[in-house]
């Protein structure tokens, strides 16, 4: 069983500069993260694009989902800005693309050493082995079906809208 992990960008994936004080995008942290947790799982890592959730328009949108067209792959997970991933968990399961789909991300750059992007991550590649078919979150070691969470922003956590 293979999985596709697929590389949106988001604070996961963000450098310091510490010339200007900048965050910015250069290159993914995905596979030094797998790396740095010992994952003996078979996972191929796409980066798709680079950018800031919060940049993210509808033609990018389209984009990920237009990957899943040539993924031969039935577990996936996304990392994704966490701004505006739970808009993107929508389109992903209007397209209803009968995969299993975990997005993930995190609040703090990985590459700050104090990111909850390894955990993220982590729960994120062990929820897709096990979730049926369909569009999930996975953050703060928790995992919520696409049309039930929310970022609680005054928290930093994400939560479930109803009780389960």
């Amino acid at each position: 069983m293979s999985i596709r992990v697929f590389v949106t960008g988001g604070t996961f994936d963000k450098q310091y500069n510490e010339i200007d004080g900048t965050l910015s995008f250069s290159e993914t942290h995905v596979e030094h993260v797998l790396d740095r947790g010992r994952c003996k799982l078979d996972v191929r890592v796409e980066v798709l694009m680079m950018i800031d959730s919060l940049d993210m328009e509808a033609a990018d949108r389209a984009r990920i989902v237009a990957a899943f067209e040539h993924c031969a792959e039935q577990q996936v997970v996304i990392t994704h800005g966490t701004d505006t991933m739970v808009e993107t968990a929508a389109v992903i399961a209007a397209a209803e693309l009968g995969k299993t789909v975990v997005l993930t991300g995190a609040m703090i750059p990985f590459a700050f050493g104090s990111s909850d992007g390894l955990f993220n991550l982590g729960s994120a590649l062990s929820f897709v082995q096990v979730l049926p078919p369909g569009v999930y979150v996975a953050m703060n070691g928790r995992c919520f079906t696409w049309d039930n969470v929310r970022k609680n922003r005054e928290l930093g956590v994400f939560e479930a809208i109803r009780p389960a």
